[in-house]
C-alpha cells in the first residue's frame, strides 16, 4: 500500500469513527478532520497567525487563533500532522496549523476552530501534541 493510499484509509477510518450519535463523545462535532501527511506538513501555506489558546474536549482540539485580514471569511485552515511519532514518554507528534490568508486588510481577526484528533492516537493512552505555530504543547489523553 503506498503512502497516499494509507493516508486516504486513515482519513476514511477517522470519518467513520465520527458516526456516533452520542453528543458527549461525538467527534463529528469538530469543525474539521486533522490531516496526516508529511508532504502537506511541509508544502501547505504558512501565512502568519498567532495561536492564543488550545483546549482538548473529548476528541476535538479547539484552537483559538488570530491573523490580519478583512473578515477571515476566505481563510483556509488545516491542522496537519507530520506523520512522525517521537518515541518519548509519552510519545509526541508534531503538527502545525496551516493558514492560507490572501486578505489584504490591517484588522486583526480572532477565530476559533476545532479539529478531530482521533487519528493521532498511538499505542498507550496519551500522546503529547507539539504545535509548531505555538510555543505550547498539549497532552491528548484517551
Amino acid at each position: 500500500m503506498n503512502k497516499s493510499s494509507l493516508v486516504a484509509l486513515i482519513v476514511v477510518l477517522g470519518f467513520l469513527a465520527c458516526s456516533s450519535d452520542d453528543d458527549n463523545n461525538n467527534p463529528s462535532s469538530c469543525d474539521q478532520l486533522t490531516v496526516i501527511s508529511s508532504k502537506q506538513y511541509i508544502d501547505e501555506p504558512n501565512h502568519d497567525l498567532t495561536i492564543n489558546s488550545m483546549k482538548i474536549n473529548e476528541n476535538c482540539l479547539k484552537i483559538n487563533f488570530g491573523s490580519s485580514g478583512c473578515s477571515g471569511d476566505s481563510w483556509e485552515l488545516k491542522l496537519i500532522d507530520s506523520e512522525e511519532i517521537l518515541e518519548t514518554n509519552p510519545p509526541q507528534r508534531n503538527l502545525r496549523l496551516s493558514l492560507k490568508n490572501e486578505e489584504l486588510c490591517n484588522a486583526f481577526i480572532t477565530k476559533e476552530i476545532s479539529f478531530n484528533i482521533l487519528g493521532l492516537k498511538v499505542n498507550g493512552n496519551k500522546v503529547l501534541l507539539n504545535i509548531k505555530n505555538s510555543d505550547d504543547q498539549i497532552l491528548y489523553e484517551y
